[in-house]
């Protein structure tokens, strides 16, 4: 299927800000079940090359998943949604001072799901996650769950809904912060930003993404799935120069 954007910037002018999960790789039954296709990383590669080094992945993964996802330190990387940033291959992370988790939480978060068959927690460095895709009729009580120990907090963290998942994660940051730190940086200052997302987390992003005058581009709207963004990667990555238009 070949995807037309209507505006999108020659690469000279463009950066790529890009989920992950639902976005390049299928969304799997866990996170460490994600398969990343062969030739992805190289695709993605290509497309980096080709806006100066302006293209980042804007995960709520930790970073280190992404690098070993992806094959070392190859990219860009805004983690956890932007609690943590890599500004270019090879830079230090740069974290967010944010205060840690409170211990019970942790541990009402691991009885939740001890008693609910199917669900399976993912810690996150500021936060973590309770997924119930194994278990859809457990949505609502964890979500009652989570509702009440953050009302112990409420200035501080906040609940995220995800693709049959709920997050705890710090109030304040998100991934339209996390386009807006990557975007004051080289290469991608005075670029126009593509963000392309499908969750309910990536909308800010895309907002973000539109209010600095580039494109917000949601998978199920523009392309359909996540293969079909990987099609349109692998065909942008065909570009012969920085300077010349995307192939079609």
């Amino acid at each position: 299927m070949s995807i037309q954007i209507s505006g999108l910037p020659p690469p000279s002018r463009a950066a790529f800000l890009l989920d992950f999960d639902g976005t390049l790789v299928d969304i799997a039954p866990t996170p460490d079940q994600v398969v990343v296709p062969d030739r992805l990383a190289e695709h993605l590669a290509r497309v980096r090359a080709l806006c100066g080094g302006a293209l980042a992945i804007v995960s709520g993964r930790p970073i280190a998943q992404i690098d070993a996802l992806l094959g070392n330190d190859a990219f860009a990387v805004a983690g956890e949604h932007g609690t943590a940033i890599r500004h270019a291959p090879g830079a230090p992370i740069e974290t967010m001072a944010i205060p840690d988790l409170p211990a019970h939480w942790l541990h009402a978060a691991h009885r939740l799901v001890d008693e609910a068959p199917g669900c399976l927690f993912e810690p996150k460095l500021h936060g973590f996650v309770l997924h119930y895709r194994a278990a859809p009729g457990a949505g609502p009580v964890l979500k009652n769950a989570l509702l009440g120990l953050l009302s112990e907090q409420p200035d501080r963290y906040r609940l995220l809904a995800a693709k049959m998942a709920w997050e705890i994660a710090p109030a304040g940051v998100d991934k339209a912060t996390a386009v807006r730190a990557l975007m004051q940086r080289a290469p991608f200052t005075g670029r126009l930003p593509i963000f392309v997302g499908d969750d309910i987390t990536d909308e800010d992003g895309m907002r973000e993404a539109r209010a600095l005058g580039g494109l917000g581009l949601r998978v199920p709207d523009i392309f359909g799935e996540a293969e079909d963004v990987r099609g349109w990667i692998a065909r942008l990555s065909h570009a012969v120069k920085a300077d010349d238009s995307w192939p079609d």
